[in-house]
């Protein structure tokens, strides 16, 4: 076994919050590579794989949004992370904000960002963005992937 097909295994016992980042187009992406950056300066950030279908646009968008999911939205997390799906068709409650990002109307978090910073390693790009507007409609169950399967926190 590789090092590489290890690492992933390894990983699979690391717990990892599931969102969307969208960006002008529209476009979007399932991720579970969104974190913390920086409090001074408040900066947040998040890895794509050079593979991915929005690969180009995501990290060529000047603002981008975060959206944390609830635990009950694993339908919307499978339909951003599926290949050629219609991410943006009629299942999807969603309107373009100031900036030509979509919002995605059912994410109970979201964070409006402008791109700061990009960083090329390996076949990731990190994309670092300074948090504009953050949207924080309700106390939520996170949707979590571990073990290869969404779970929540209890």
């Amino acid at each position: 076994m590789s090092v590489g097909d290890q690492l992933r295994l390894a990983l699979r016992h690391h717990p990892a919050a599931v969102t969307i980042i969208t960006a002008p187009g529209p476009v979007g992406l399932t991720v579970s590579s969104f974190g913390s950056v920086s409090m001074h300066p408040p900066l947040v950030g998040f890895w794509v794989g050079t593979s991915a279908s929005a690969f180009a646009a995501l990290t060529e968008a000047t603002h981008f949004a975060v959206h944390l999911l609830h635990a009950d939205h694993t339908d919307l997390a499978d339909l951003f992370a599926r290949t050629k799906a219609d991410r943006f068709g009629g299942g999807t409650r969603w309107e373009s904000d100031v900036d030509g990002v979509p919002h995605l109307l059912d994410a109970p978090v979201r964070l409006r960002c402008r791109t700061a910073h990009r960083v090329s390693i390996g076949d990731h790009v990190g994309v670092i963005g300074e948090p504009l507007e953050i949207e924080h409609r309700a106390e939520t169950q996170p949707l979590l992937r571990f073990q290869g399967r969404y779970t929540s926190v209890a």
